[in-house]
């Protein structure tokens, strides 16, 4: 199939002002200037129309806050261990939710979703795309995709309702402590045990310490939830102490040590945007964070928090950081490339580029003009 007569951002290359994409089984197969050298009845004519990957939600709950329900729909947090690094988002998601077909219908081809915040260490997030199946294990992108910490008021808030530890910050960050160093010294016995060729004993099977491997050896990151500046630079600490690669959710405040974090070298996962300042450490909540960390040099993605802000309301949400002063083309970046590269999935999705998967947004004036629909959605290759 061919998308032809399109303004085609790659988001890797500069744009083509017009030009064709040509996709197969699920897969991007061509992407150049000029016309396709055949074009059939089942081709798509884009008639000048911007055409640009399909965006990607870097931080929700899709699947986990169900719409509509209370607690039966509810599965994002755990509350009965402060470290559970072992649950996986995988049986916890429910794609038959209505929010898929929102997202979906909005232009969101893939989206992060998984764990709360309720736990230090809450366990897998993984990233899918959000139609194709009515089985999750269909639409994966990557799981795990990342392991999810939590630090500041919401576990805080957690326990402190069941009068159990953690009830402060710093309890928080050393229950995170605790299970990294446990995970360590089961990483080292079983590395001594490969090295001794058996002579030495494996350690008892531990599904937590299981579960933190593949974070301890940087093969997956840190995605850790934190607004405070004092948070944002334990989350720092901590991974700076594990050697773990990280990128800071949400980051309310990451404006106001935008230089530290560049400093640092950290990535930013920035949103919700559209929320209200619903407690303590959301108290300088601002459009222009994302703007702030740009100028300043750090790696920025745009999120929802679903179901904070409906996930379908992705796009405006890069629009307000936009009015915050984010440019235009970064604002399209945080929701397209960046939001792939700073969640590991860019071999796959993020841009248009032989190769990678066959999810495109078809619209038409400004990306995030809430007035307007998408013209066309793809996702891996079939028309949504």
């Amino acid at each position: 199939m061919v998308i032809y007569n399109a303004r085609i951002k790659t988001m890797v290359t500069a744009d083509i002002e017009n030009g064709f994409v040509e996709f197969y089984n699920g897969k991007i197969t061509a992407a150049a200037p000029g016309v396709p050298p055949v074009v059939s009845k089942t081709d798509i004519d884009a008639k000048g129309l911007t055409l640009c990957p399909g965006f990607i939600d870097a931080h929700s709950h899709l699947g986990v806050f169900e719409n509509g329900l209370g607690f039966e729909g509810t599965d994002a947090n755990e509350i009965t261990d402060p470290a559970m690094p072992h649950l996986r988002a995988i049986d916890m998601i429910n794609p038959r939710d209505f929010s898929f077909t929102e997202a979906a219908k909005a232009g969101v081809t893939c989206a992060v979703t998984g764990v709360g915040s309720a736990n230090p260490m809450g366990g897998e997030l993984l990233a899918l795309k959000t139609a194709g199946s009515q089985r999750i294990d269909k639409l994966i992108v990557k799981s795990p995709m990342a392991l999810k910490f939590a630090l500041g008021e919401n576990p805080k808030t957690c326990y402190n309702d069941r009068d159990e530890t953690p009830t402060t910050r710093m309890a928080v960050a050393a229950v995170i402590r605790e299970q990294l160093y446990k995970a360590k010294r089961y990483m080292e016995q079983i590395e001594k045990h490969k090295k001794s060729k058996g002579e030495t004993d494996l350690p008892e099977y531990d599904i937590k310490n299981e579960a933190l491997l593949p974070l301890l050896r940087r093969e997956i990151n840190a995605h850790i939830h934190c607004h405070r500046a004092d948070d944002i630079f334990t989350a720092i600490r901590l991974a700076k102490e594990f050697n773990l690669g990280y990128v800071i959710v949400h980051a309310t405040e990451g404006g106001i040590i935008a230089g530290e974090l560049k400093e640092e070298g950290a990535r930013c996962i920035i949103g919700p945007i559209i929320c209200e300042r619903s407690k303590p450490e959301l108290a300088n909540l601002r459009i222009d964070t994302a703007a702030k960390l740009h100028a300043a040099g750090v790696s920025v993605a745009i999120c929802t928090d679903h179901p904070v802000t409906p996930i379908q309301y992705l796009p405006l949400t890069a629009g307000l950081a936009v009015k915050g002063g984010l440019p235009e083309e970064e604002a399209l970046r945080a929701i397209t490339i960046n939001a792939a590269k700073i969640c590991k999935i860019d071999e796959r999705v993020g841009s248009i580029e032989v190769g990678k998967d066959a999810d495109f947004v078809l619209f038409e004036g400004k990306f995030y003009d809430f007035m307007k629909e998408p013209k066309l959605v793809v996702i891996d290759g079939k028309v949504i």
